[in-house]
């Protein structure tokens, strides 16, 4: 897209017609670092183990067997989201109204 060694256009111009921030050309992102993969996998292998477990049962599952974890801020729902792990529960049924209801008609 953007070429480095263009003979006509500096590299703010090809940015501003692409409508880019030219930052943006020298970021390399970083990696995850070995704890935070060994987390992962660990988060990963309790989720097999606890489907149902969210951010909030997961961090403090984790800090039962000693890691050092927060729930928000910190890695717990963060490396969730990155494994794309959400916990499983039913959803609630809310849209069936009661059968006594004002407005609902009865069947005979």
């Amino acid at each position: 897209m953007v070429k480095r060694d263009h003979p006509s256009l500096s590299l703010s111009r090809q940015c501003r017609l692409l409508s880019i921030g030219r930052s943006s050309l020298y970021y390399e992102p970083k990696g995850e670092n070995a704890e935070t993969l060994a987390l992962m996998r660990r988060i990963d292998e309790m989720f097999l183990k606890y489907p149902f477990y969210g951010t909030r049962q997961m961090a403090r599952h984790l800090r039962r067997v000693e890691v050092r974890i927060g729930r928000r801020h910190s890695p717990a729902a963060r490396l969730m989201r990155l494994l794309g792990l959400q916990a499983v529960y039913r959803a609630p049924w809310t849209s069936d109204p009661h059968p006594r209801a004002p407005g609902v008609a009865l069947s005979v």
